[in-house]
């Protein structure tokens, strides 16, 4: 039976839609094929309706259910936002080379935001990132080389605008009332741009008397520092009137109206709020455009640590540091305490699908039904589509899930995202002894003396009954190929391979 449905008359009226979609049967054709099948081979139902529901709400309303926000200045700013579409923006400072799971929640608003209409700005501290943030710290952070900090500007920048052109892509195949021209416009932007053209004595005469240092003293970031043995510098101390500043000139001049941050970031955006304020005043406006701020609370898991970090190190959304797979376990190994509350932050999975996930998930915890979908969603948004599915083959085929089967396509495609998928031709593989093909899969990684220890040791096993490989010289049988096409190979305990052979 072919059910058709209009979005205008079920999406919220501010998207505007009135094309209207098919599914056939059980299907719902607001998710990808991955969640799709994910959903249905688990036993999960849904429905159209629940993808509406979303975008009915008011947008402030709708973070707050999601956990997204802690603090908002201005009480009209939850009506204002309906009515309006406002501008938005977030920073971030080059203090690593790659921004990591804990610096997600502001983008998140952001993305949730831009989704629905609003213009976003992702600003990158080029300028601000040589003074220092004391926010949230006990210590001066240690200075870092011009050279570092420049490459860290160009590498954040890039990640800020993957994140939101992945974020778009990963929204629209999550819920249909997203649609790409409703989104808003994305910017991208350095302060370093307008912080070398002004100079100490020009922003002193022109700014110096409009900013309050009773007001400064007050601030929590300042006053802890004050009382500690340490102190504080005058570089860190004057870092709020940077980022006030920074909030007025994109306020001034790319009609950005709200900043967004972290909840230690309270008093630097406040600080700006009253830049904001006191500047229009001097210059007599009779309706100056208002100034809000928002910010996300810390994120920590039910232990009390903070998210983002595993065995002392960040999680990074760099592939370089942290890679797809590394992402995708970390996520798996959420404790079920948490699972529910980081599916609502940080996918756009409608709530009520999220909900109806973890009711089937508390059925069998040991399944882990909603980590897994928690760490697909985390790889799609942060990676692209197909990063997540990718990584849960390679997790389920190396942890010995069969309870979910692959194709022998998904396999190989899987391992080939992954960069662990090599080519050999059928004559080649009829030839092949274990240690010749270990020596083409690890050629400049391990040595022929290495790996033939491995594998008198006991450590390498072959296929997917993991037949553990006891001679270097044995020749490879075709019956340890899936479907006479793909061979798997785990060396140690997580060090998976897998070979395509062809025809």
């Amino acid at each position: 039976m072919m059910i058709g449905v209009s979005r205008r008359n079920i999406c919220s009226h501010k998207f505007k839609l009135a094309v209207r979609w098919q599914t056939t049967g059980s299907q719902t054709g607001a998710l990808s094929g991955t969640v799709q099948k994910f959903l249905g081979l688990n036993g999960i139902v849904h429905s159209e309706a629940d993808y509406y529901s979303d975008v009915q709400e008011g947008i402030l309303s709708h973070l707050e259910r999601r956990g997204l926000v802690s603090q908002v200045t201005g009480e009209v700013l939850g009506e204002l936002v309906e009515k309006k579409k406002l501008g938005l923006y977030c920073g971030a400072d080059p203090t690593a080379r790659s921004l990591h799971l804990g610096n997600l929640l502001p983008l998140m608003i952001l993305l949730h935001f831009n989704l629905r209409g609003h213009n976003i700005t992702a600003l990158v501290g080029g300028a601000t990132g040589a003074v220092g943030d004391p926010s949230g710290r006990a210590t001066e952070r240690t200075a870092m080389a011009t050279d570092t900090r420049l490459s860290n500007v160009d590498r954040i920048q890039l990640q800020l605008r993957r994140f939101f052109e992945n974020g778009l892509d990963y929204s629209y195949s999550r819920n249909i009332c997203f649609k790409s021209d409703q989104s808003g416009i994305q910017s991208f932007r350095n302060n370093h741009n307008w912080w070398k053209d002004v100079s100490l004595i020009q922003f002193l005469a022109e700014y110096g008397g409009m900013i309050r240092v009773n007001q400064m003293l007050s601030r929590d970031s300042i006053r802890s520092r004050l009382e500690s043995e340490a102190g504080i510098g005058f570089n860190e101390f004057t870092y709020q009137i940077l980022q006030a500043y920074d909030f007025y000139h994109l306020h001034a001049n790319e009609n950005v109206s709200i900043q967004v941050g972290g909840n230690d970031q309270y008093g630097n955006i406040v600080a700006g709020i009253d830049l904001i304020s006191r500047i229009s005043k001097s210059r007599g406006e009779k309706n100056p455009k208002p100034a809000f701020g928002m910010t996300v609370p810390l994120l920590t898991t039910a232990s009390g640590e903070k998210f983002g970090k595993s065995a002392g190190n960040a999680v990074f959304i760099d592939k370089e540091l942290t890679s797809g797979y590394n992402l995708y376990q970390f996520m798996v190994n959420t404790a079920d305490a948490d699972v529910q509350k980081f599916l609502y932050k940080f996918s756009l999975l409608p709530l009520k699908v999220i909900d109806a996930v973890i009711a089937k998930h508390d059925q069998d915890r040991s399944q882990r039904i909603a980590q897994r979908l928690l760490a697909i969603e985390v790889c799609d948004l942060i990676h692209g589509d197909g990063e997540g599915f990718s990584n849960m083959v390679i997790s389920d085929l190396l942890f010995g899930n069969r309870d979910t089967s692959f194709s022998v396509n998904e396999i190989a495609d899987a391992f080939e995202r992954q960069n662990l998928l090599i080519h050999i031709s059928g004559e080649q593989f009829g030839s092949l002894s274990v240690l010749a093909l270990l020596e083409k899969l690890y050629f400049g990684e391990k040595s022929r003396s290495e790996l033939k220890k491995l594998i008198n040791a006991g450590a390498v096993y072959v296929g997917l009954e993991k037949e553990r490989a006891k001679d270097p010289s044995a020749v490879l049988e075709r019956r340890h190929l899936v479907e006479d096409q793909v061979l798997l190979i785990r060396v140690g305990k997580k060090d998976y391979k897998v070979v395509k052979v062809s025809a």
